[in-house]
């Protein structure tokens, strides 16, 4: 197998070239697990598998990006969303002037435990997010590409902006925020905070909460399509400090550069642990897809679940959708769609199928 970084052969009667390219199954296996998985599969069945694990700006981001560009992956004190002290990653990338980071990491859910309460729901705070931010600035970054998703919190990006109000500001730096969804800043807490904990009324005081905060902010994020993630926190450093947002999963295919790779591709897997009605409102796998149909490279899907009809999957323009929950599953699906490109397996009339 090869990694992202590699040439994949192709033509002149050389071995069928998969580029596999998927997002991480969310709670499940990081991306770069899932294209190794599918990796070793194809490779089993003589097919050069490129590796290129992927990201739409929430969980994964950092390591996709680090894996494609290079880099040193750091650590900083920090807070998570309760103000207790942490250590959280984020990477210097090898031109000693970019940062990334993800808001989970400091700032994320999973910090609050199973059963989060609305009463978390309400105190969760980016403080951590921006103290992160400011840790870059001191390294020396002079743009830091913040992933947004997988979050706590639904403060609209007060806490990182105080905490970098207190810290002397940004100071030149650029923010970029790699945004997973284009909810406006108002819509957050009641398309999100439910399952941060929120109840029906935490939802109407952090939708007053939000609407206040807009109005004492340099520009008005409401409204404005990318203003709502991570609880409102990309809203806010829009507002604030005039970040730049970017639709996650493009952003991400551009800066690791996935469609030179497509190029010298076979064929292409990806995937996530879902396939639902979300993919086809943007999510990666719909933007990967539009990519392979401009290439007229075949695109192949493997996910956790399916929970698409056929004539929905069929949208995407996916030669195939492999259901694989586990590891070993993964490797037979990769193996099979290997199998499919050396000519050993023939395709048949399925579209949707399901490895255990």
């Amino acid at each position: 197998m090869k990694t992202h970084g590699d040439t994949a052969a192709e033509g002149g009667g050389r071995r069928p070239a998969l580029l596999v390219a998927p997002d991480s199954f969310k709670g499940t296996f990081s991306a770069a697990r899932v294209a190794q998985a599918i990796g070793r599969g194809a490779a089993a069945a003589g097919v050069e598998a490129v590796l290129c694990p992927v990201a739409d700006g929430g969980e994964g981001t950092l390591d996709a990006l680090v894996s494609a560009r290079g880099g040193e992956l750091r650590r900083a004190s920090a807070s998570d969303p309760l103000g207790r002290p942490l250590h959280a990653p984020w990477a210097l990338l090898d031109d000693g002037a970019t940062a990334v980071l993800e808001s989970a990491a400091a700032s994320g859910l999973h910090h609050l435990g199973p059963r989060p309460t609305p009463a978390a729901a309400l105190a969760a705070s980016t403080a951590g997010t921006g103290e992160l931010i400011v840790a870059a600035r001191d390294a020396g970054a002079r743009r830091v590409l913040l992933g947004v998703g997988g979050s706590a919190t639904t403060d609209g990006g007060r806490g990182a902006i105080e905490a970098i109000a207190r810290a002397g500001g940004l100071r030149g730096v650029q923010l970029d925020v790699i945004c997973d969804v284009d909810v406006p800043f108002e819509r957050a807490p009641a398309v999100f905070a439910p399952q941060k904990g929120a109840d029906a009324a935490t939802v109407a005081l952090l939708e007053a909460r939000l609407d206040a905060l807009a109005a004492t902010l340099p520009r008005d994020p409401r409204g404005v399509p990318m203003t709502g993630c991570a609880g409102g926190l990309s809203g806010g450093l829009w507002a604030a400090f005039g970040a730049r947002l970017h639709p996650g999963a493009g952003f991400v295919l551009d800066a690791i550069g996935f469609d030179a790779q497509l190029a010298r591709a076979t064929a292409v897997a990806t995937g996530e642990g879902r396939l639902d009605e979300q993919t086809l409102a943007g999510k990666l796998i719909a933007v990967v897809a539009a990519r392979c149909r401009a290439a007229r490279v075949p695109l192949h899907a493997v996910v956790g679940q399916c929970a698409l009809p056929g004539e929905r999957v069929r949208e995407l323009s996916l030669a195939s959708v492999s259901v694989a929950p586990t590891e070993a599953a993964l490797e037979a699906a990769g193996r099979a769609l290997g199998e499919r490109l050396t000519g050993v397996a023939s395709a048949g009339d399925v579209l949707v199928r399901t490895f255990v």
